[in-house]
């Protein structure tokens, strides 16, 4: 099914359902839920999820899983999408959170075959089969660490997002502290108690959330390690090949 609403077809009994929507560049989907869980599927462009719970980037060849009465928004640059729509008991992913899952060819292959499947199939069918696979294969992706945690503290949660509009390696823990009026050794407790991770590392992730975005745009590589306050793009190159498995360069329009 091709660019149609999920609320014209979500009464059939189908455990799952597959809907393929084309998105200009810069749609915004304002916050919503869904009562099935669903695995949004970009095979172009990138989109931006974002949940109370955190923020997501979501490069092309990976999708998201959300949980069934998850509210999300999401941003849309320059995307086709595929997304399955699952009844929550016949759910392959856990409930805990959004997932960035990485997207196999087997798994590419029968999203772009699931658009020729009606809202309406038998669960013996061929159609049936497609979508039963599809779930086995959702059940077995792996995951990539494309998540940024937002902590419930006001005040903290303020920062936080200042920094994920804004991302910069040199900025400490010294620098927040100070922001925040408390003493350095405090912020850092609190921090990790709210988000579970260190600040640094979260700084990190901060920067690879932004470093996909820009490098999906299309900016250089250099200059998206320059802007992110890395002393040199090897520098920024590194930590992002440590990151992900792959250099920036695999991240900019035309690479796979």
């Amino acid at each position: 099914m091709l660019n149609i609403a999920l609320d014209s077809v979500d009464d059939s009994p189908c455990a799952a359902l597959a809907i393929g929507t084309d998105y200009a560049f810069g749609t915004m989907l304002d916050t919503h839920r869904h009562r099935r869980a669903q695995f949004l599927y970009g095979m172009s462009g990138l989109m931006e999820v974002g949940t109370d719970d955190g923020a997501w980037v979501v490069p092309p060849y990976t999708g998201v899983w959300i949980p069934p009465e998850t509210p999300h928004r999401v941003r849309m640059n320059g995307v086709s999408t595929r997304s399955v729509y699952v009844l929550p008991q016949a759910s392959p992913r856990p409930f805990d959170g959004c997932e960035v899952l990485v997207v196999s060819p087997l798994l590419h292959e029968l999203l772009l075959a699931s658009a020729g499947v009606p809202a309406h199939y038998r669960p013996q069918s061929r159609d049936g089969a497609l979508m039963r696979l599809i779930l086995h294969e959702l059940a077995a992706a792996p995951t990539l660490p494309l998540f940024a945690p937002m902590p419930r503290h006001p005040q903290l949660a303020e920062l936080c997002a200042a920094l994920l509009a804004r991302p910069d390696i040199r900025v400490s823990p010294d620098d927040c502290a100070r922001q925040l009026n408390i003493s350095p050794r405090t912020f850092s407790r609190l921090f990790r108690q709210q988000t579970g991770m260190a600040f640094g590392a979260w700084r990190q992730q901060a920067c690879l959330l932004a470093a996909l975005s820009r490098l999906a745009a299309g900016n250089s590589v250099t200059a998206v390690a320059l802007d992110l306050g890395y002393d040199s793009p090897n520098a920024f190159s590194t930590m992002f090949r440590k990151a992900l498995g792959a250099p920036p360069s695999a991240f900019q329009p035309g690479s796979r």
